[in-house]
């Protein structure tokens, strides 16, 4: 060293007699006096040491161990340009501070620093955006305790369809589907998100009455948001893709929310009354359809019944008379045997000869027989009448002509 404790040049061109700072060395030698009264580091044995150090490592033979020692460090410093992708993540390459490309999951490579860096943010995990209301988890500790979750009105009071005032509480959950986009398209991605699903809520909810916003067009909001807030996303490049969409509260007004509530329910009676009118009218209807149709049906068949019977006693009658006009006693005859023998079967009797004697009483015992009074001499009073007599000559033909048809 051109300089030491011992005298000479101070490394800034200083004469000094004694110490490195031109003070007097102590008495007794030695390094310099440090603030407590003893001895203090000396600089200059620390920078001999270094140097000392330096020699140990490197091999002699002075220039090759200097380039021996600059190869081993351009080589660590090669190798430091690899670097492992997680199946969770995406790496985005930076040269110089600026985007250069993408590096998915695995083993990759890049010039090393300061060339060249590398951010791996993950793209899987789901982030959530609440929109009308602070979250639990997002609300200020006070006194270590958690506040519960409470609502912003600023953001869920929305105007219906209708003119109406709903107030929407929603939950939105995105994903980074493009790393680069995302770290370098967008300032603020979770502010961008809200305020993106939040404009596209209220479009959706402008033009949707009140109460299909309450009951079944739930579902259909949400898809419709999600929609929107995607192709907002894809417009400004931002990387992200919206997973879902969830209303968690849908209600109106907390100032007129009872009132509300009387209305649906008056509208679910009259919708209830209007149900069980519709399902009497569906019984009743085609019962009395039916039975019409079954009457109708009868009145037909009855019809038909007393045509053909008709027609069949004209023809039957037609017949007859063929048959008189051919052989007339044999008509006649046969016609007073076929009345006779449909009388005698409706009335049953028993006929008895006045010439027969001791007759032992006859007693009936068939269904509907009827039991007749004997008289004193034991024999029954009322005899049937003989059988007339067969009209004969041309008297037949004129009661044949008087008889009904």
């Amino acid at each position: 060293m051109p300089w030491n404790n011992s005298g000479g040049q101070s490394p800034w061109g200083n004469p000094r007699p004694g110490g490195p700072w031109g003070s007097p060395p102590p008495p007794g030698g030695g390094g310099p006096v440090g603030p407590g009264g003893g001895r203090g580091p000396d600089l200059d044995d620390m920078i001999r040491q270094a140097q000392d150090a330096v020699r140990r490592f490197l091999p002699r033979g002075g220039g090759k161990g200097v380039a021996l020692l600059g190869i081993v460090l351009v080589a660590v410093w090669a190798a430091s340009g690899f670097f492992r992708v997680q199946p969770d993540e995406q790496g985005v390459v930076m040269r110089f501070g600026a985007f250069d490309r993408v590096a998915f999951p695995g083993l990759n490579y890049h010039i090393p620093w300061p060339v060249e860096t590398v951010t791996t943010p993950r793209v899987t995990r789901i982030n959530r955006v609440d929109i009308g209301f602070v979250g639990a988890q997002e609300a200020p500790v006070i006194t270590g305790r958690i506040q519960p979750a409470r609502d912003v009105l600023a953001e869920s009071l929305m105007l219906t369809g209708d003119e109406n005032i709903i107030d929407i509480d929603v939950a939105v959950f995105w994903r980074i589907r493009d790393a680069g986009e995302f770290l370098f398209n967008t300032r603020n991605p979770e502010s961008t998100v809200k305020s993106a699903a939040e404009s596209v809520m209220r479009e959706v909810i402008g033009r949707t009455p009140i109460q299909p916003a309450l009951t079944e067009a739930r579902a259909q909001i949400e898809q419709e948001v999600r929609r929107g807030t995607q192709a907002i996303m894809d417009q400004y490049g931002a990387g992200i893709e919206i997973v879902q969409v969830q209303l968690q509260k849908v209600d109106p007004p907390s100032q007129v929310i009872d009132a509300f509530r009387d209305v649906q329910r008056a509208n679910a009676d009259r919708e209830r009354a209007r149900n069980e009118a519709e399902s009497f009218r569906n019984d009743i209807i085609p019962r009395a359809r039916g039975e019409a149709e079954r009457l109708v049906q009868e009145a037909q068949g009855a019809r038909e019944s007393q045509i053909a019977r008709a027609r069949g006693e004209a023809a039957r009658f037609t017949s007859v008379l063929t048959a008189y006009q051919s052989a007339q006693d044999v008509t006649v005859r046969r016609l007073y045997l076929e009345t006779m023998e449909e009388i005698l079967r409706r009335n049953p009797m028993i006929i008895v000869d006045d010439r027969l004697q001791g007759i032992v009483p006859f007693l009936p015992l068939g269904e509907g027989a009827a039991v007749p009074r004997p008289a004193q001499g034991g024999l029954p009073t009322n005899r049937p009448a003989p059988l007339p007599a067969l009209p004969q000559g041309p008297g037949v033909q004129g009661r044949s002509q008087g008889m009904p048809r």
